[in-house]
């Protein structure tokens, strides 16, 4: 991966974070990308489908064909439900946190314990918009005390590059909500 900088995003999302035994290294690449969850791949598969659907839809829109755009919609939101149930059954609660920004190139979230820094972490993020979830490592860059909680920083160091565009993506979705939020109280 390489050791780019993205710009993050303050939002709240569920993240498993597992710390690693000490001494013990990450794994390679492809013994990487062989303990990914199935659903997490299926996940990662379906959102970017949605992204060639999106401009499949945009095509109908124009040749008005509102049924079926609707009917595709449907389809979509049915199949999105059932990938939030599967992902859910990935979260696991014993090293569930909130985080409190992301980016494409680290996450911070909130512990009630303190983690030292360069402290390496297996992470699942799960993602809102687009539905997906991530499953990752990276270690510990900050840590530091937030009234009785713990702010931590997490850089990524295993992540796929289409799971670092759909970092991107949510990120670009979660500023879009902010920068029309602020539009709209401008305007009242």
């Amino acid at each position: 991966m390489s050791d780019q900088e993205f710009f993050t995003v303050n939002h709240t999302m569920t993240v498993n974070v597992e710390p690693l035994a000490e001494g013990e290294h990450f794994p390679s690449y492809d013994n990487f990308e062989g303990e990914i969850p199935a659903p997490f791949i299926v996940a990662s598969e379906f959102s970017h489908l949605d992204m060639l659907s999106d401009s499949a839809r945009a095509e109908l829109k124009n040749n008005d064909f509102k049924h079926v755009i609707q009917l595709l919609d449907t389809q979509n939101s049915k199949l999105n439900l059932l990938l939030t149930f599967m992902l859910s059954q990935q979260d696991d609660a014993s090293v569930r946190h909130q985080t409190h920004s992301f980016g494409a190139s680290q996450f911070s979230y909130y512990s009630q314990h303190a983690i030292a820094t360069e402290t390496k972490v297996r992470v699942k993020l799960f993602l809102e918009h687009p539905a997906a979830a991530i499953y990752c490592y990276g270690h510990v860059t900050h840590s530091e005390d937030q009234d009785d909680k713990k702010l931590v920083t997490v850089k990524y160091d295993l992540l796929r590059d289409l799971d670092q565009d759909l970092l991107i993506k949510a990120a670009l979705f979660q500023q879009q909500k902010l920068l029309r939020q602020r539009s709209l109280n401008r305007e009242k």
